[in-house]
């Protein structure tokens, strides 16, 4: 990863790993004392720590919990914004300071990646568009129907990726109508940038509020936040 891309996208990465740190400090924590914590050796028992717990620890359905996740989470919206359309955006920041020939080389990939993409679109596009909704409406009813966090954590990743490719294939169709080149080219591929990371900062936001709110709900304790029971007091004896 280049430093330019690295600098575009630290606000993407500060997210993730503040959520990571406050994840580890306060859920992980052995202090935090509103949430019971086990140890390896006291959830399954040294004798049963076999090659089968690690794994089944690594590939836990827990989503929100997992470091995976997030780390995909952050790689997923990192590629996006910075691949627009299929092209790596410093192709895009190299035509305006140099154009000539790197305005040229900017053209010719832009445009082999909009006719692939809209080829893609009149051969499989209905098929396409019925496989997403298919999945996307399964995930959304098992996560927020059946209560299936690994439903949810895909659903949040792939309804805002849905939405990026419709602005995508819009994008792809207008260059295409309207021929664009030069500088007209590099603001349809900037303009369509910004709208992707747009995209991509409220879903980071809406996905970690969720994850932390079912975080929460896990692992702390419910008793820690309900009023006791208080009884009514006796009238006194005389």
């Amino acid at each position: 990863m280049t430093h330019p891309q690295v600098a575009e996208n630290a606000p993407i990465f500060a997210v993730v790993l503040s959520w990571v740190a406050w994840n580890f400090l306060h859920l992980k924590g052995r202090n935090c004392r509103a949430v019971t914590v086990f140890s390896r050796n006291e959830r399954f028992g040294a004798e049963n720590l076999t090659w089968y717990t690690y794994l089944n620890e690594m590939m836990d359905l827990r989503s929100f919990s997992n470091l995976w996740f997030w780390i995909a989470l952050a790689v997923m919206w990192s590629s996006a914004s910075h691949w627009v359309l299929g092209v790596p955006y410093d192709m895009v920041a190299r035509a305006a300071r140099q154009q000539g020939e790197a305005e040229a080389d900017l053209e010719r990939v832009t445009y082999s990646f909009v006719a692939r993409r809209l080829y893609v679109a009149e051969v499989a596009g209905t098929w396409l568009v019925v496989l997403s909704s298919f999945v996307l409406t399964s995930l959304l009813v098992l996560g927020w129907g059946y209560d299936i966090e690994i439903a949810q954590a895909l659903s949040l990743l792939g309804t805002p990726m849905t939405l990026v490719w419709v602005i995508s294939q819009r994008a792809a169709q207008r260059i295409a109508r309207e021929d664009q080149r030069g500088a007209t080219l590099r603001r349809t591929l900037t303009r369509l940038r910004i709208w992707i990371q747009v995209i991509g900062m409220v879903s980071i936001f809406v996905t970690s509020v969720w994850g932390i709110y079912t975080n929460l709900v896990r692992h702390l304790d419910n008793d820690y936040f309900k009023a006791e029971a208080v009884e009514p007091l006796q009238p006194a004896q005389k």
